[in-house]
């Protein structure tokens, strides 16, 4: 829903969340696991094969922490969800009482892909990728409020309502 201010715009997009990070849940579940099985080869093998289970359980939580960051890390830019706070150059993304302030630069480019917001810096890289709008007139605002544009009837339809529900 998109609702103009006195310097921009609040937008609420309507997309899902990203999917909650259960990674934690599992990296405890196998260093559980992986703990048993160290504690069991120690009572039952040889000292190093015992030392070698224990580097092993070691290098393979290591790795799998290494891979969630990763996965975490490409998920930074992509918007879905929250609200949007538009003004000239810069935008607040309020997800869930986390805020982050994004402030365009010069060399930033914001294109419309469909019914969603890409923003590029000026070496081609992929900053932000935002969806969730609930409209083209919605994706088109926001494009056209980052850009320092004013709006027009072509950029949004602005509905409004009598209170005394005179026509």
């Amino acid at each position: 829903m998109l609702k103009l201010t006195d310097d921009g715009a609040k937008i609420t997009l309507q997309g899902q969340p990203p999917a909650s990070d259960n990674g934690l849940f599992w990296f405890g579940f196998a260093l559980l696991v992986g703990a048993v099985a160290v504690a069991l080869a120690m009572s039952l093998l040889s000292e190093r094969l015992a030392i070698g289970a224990l580097a092993l359980l070691i290098v393979g939580s290591f790795i799998f922490n290494r891979q969630r960051q990763q996965r975490k890390k490409a998920m930074t830019g992509v918007i879905t969800s929250g609200v949007l706070w538009l003004r000239a150059g810069e935008l607040v993304h309020d997800n869930l009482g986390k805020r982050e302030h994004i402030h365009l630069t010069d060399g930033d480019t914001i294109s419309l892909v469909g019914e969603q917001l890409q923003i590029v810096d000026g070496d081609g890289q992929q900053k932000y990728h935002i969806s969730g709008f609930e409209s083209i007139q919605e994706a088109t605002a926001a494009k056209a409020i980052l850009q320092g544009q004013a709006l027009s009837k072509r950029h949004v339809n602005i509905k409004m309502n009598d209170d005394e529900g005179r026509p």
